[in-house]
């Protein structure tokens, strides 16, 4: 299936996310904003939540830029500022987004720290960052939304997560951010079997590639961006999974390609960066 055969399924299942309500943190840039366009395309309503308010020096991107695409693709937005690090902040934005949109109906832990580095060059501080905004905000975010999501139409939770593959190569060269990246996974394997019976379905969403997102373009300069594939398979991904009926999938760890051709998609040439072009695996993923 060719990617205008995608667009076509997409407008029908589009349909079931007309006037539902997905929260999505840190999405200002990069995936958590492609995958906000995506939904806002079928018209549902978009809880920007970030802490992005203002511009970034080196990167675009904020909370209310985003908040003004949604509105011009077709959903509703709510921009609110957000550090996953912070309990009552997250309790306070769960609240407001239901109240203002009358509840919630998937949360989508997006929001990431990553710092690549090995055990004697990885300060505390750093430690510190991943897991309280990796597996803590994605525990913490899920906690908060949960009695919202009880409510929900086809409930969903997904974490932008990778498989776990216990290899030693996935953990030497950066054991903190590693670990913090398969907590989430874990929460996700937990909740899945946990919510079951509440009907909650909880996945995870990992890229087989490298994204092209503003802060790869910073961090691994021209040469690495173009052998990227552009943020847009994950949020085709993303999109299929939170249309899918709750009860039908839930407790995979997905990969965004891996997944698209279970759907029926076989050529994936319109999402590299530059056409021909080498693609590099990302972290995490065995081909």
């Amino acid at each position: 299936m060719r990617l205008a055969n995608l667009v076509a399924r997409h407008y029908l299942a589009g349909m079931k996310l007309q006037d539902k309500t997905i929260f999505i943190t840190g999405a200002s840039r990069g995936i958590g904003r492609a995958i906000a366009l995506k939904c806002a395309e079928a018209g549902a309503n978009i809880v920007i939540a970030s802490k992005t308010d203002t511009p970034h020096p080196k990167l675009p991107g904020t909370i209310h830029s985003v908040a003004e695409e949604v509105t011009n693709a077709g959903g509703k937005a709510l921009a609110l500022v957000l550090d996953v690090r912070d309990e009552a902040g997250i309790a306070s934005a769960m609240e407001k987004a239901a109240s203002h949109f009358g509840g919630i109906d998937c949360l989508i832990n997006n929001a990431g720290a990553i710092f690549l580095a090995g055990t004697a060059a990885t300060p505390m501080k750093r430690y510190d960052l991943m897991h309280s905004v990796n597996v803590r905000g994605t525990y913490a975010c899920s906690q908060a939304a949960l009695p919202y999501l009880l409510k929900g139409n086809s409930p969903h939770i997904l974490n932008l997560s990778p498989p776990i593959d216990m290899d030693p190569r996935w953990l030497e060269g950066h054991v903190a951010y590693t670990m913090s990246k398969y907590g989430m996974s874990m929460c996700t394997l937990g909740m899945s079997a946990e919510f079951a019976k509440s009907g909650i379905a909880v996945n995870s969403l990992w890229p087989r590639t490298i994204i092209a997102t503003d802060a790869l373009r910073m961090v691994g300069g021209t040469s690495l961006f173009k052998m990227a594939r552009t943020p847009d398979i994950m949020a085709d991904a993303a999109f299929e999974i939170v249309t899918t009926e709750n009860n039908e999938l839930t407790g995979q760890l997905l990969i965004d390609e891996t997944f698209l051709k279970t759907r029926g998609v076989s050529d994936f040439s319109g999402y590299a960066v530059e056409s021909g072009n080498e693609l590099m695996t990302d972290l995490f993923v065995t081909d």
